[in-house]
């Protein structure tokens, strides 16, 4: 299962305590490493009835099928940035 780092949970929190459904929101990952678009991220108020849920402390990570199938060993991570927050993927430590 996806796990995410601490920044990743405080980054998380931070954008969807910002939403209309913070109590209920997630950040939503959608799509495929191997789309042109590659994953789009954005904030619902509430996982689909399919979507795998990743509850990391105060965050909420909602994932549907295919994703979750591909980042079942990855670690979310996030930098906050001037401009934002920047998320990347990698490899769990095992």
């Amino acid at each position: 299962m996806l796990t995410l780092t601490e920044n990743a949970q405080t980054a998380v929190r931070t954008i969807v305590d910002q939403s209309p459904a913070p109590a209920t929101g997630g950040l939503r990952i959608d799509g495929s490493s191997a789309s042109a678009e590659g994953y789009t991220l954005s904030i619902a108020p509430t996982p689909e009835a399919a979507d795998a849920v990743v509850d990391s402390g105060t965050a909420r990570v909602f994932l549907p099928g295919d994703a979750a199938a591909e980042l079942d060993d990855k670690v979310l991570d996030a930098e906050m940035t001037p401009d934002g927050v920047r998320f990347a993927l990698g490899l769990q430590q095992h």
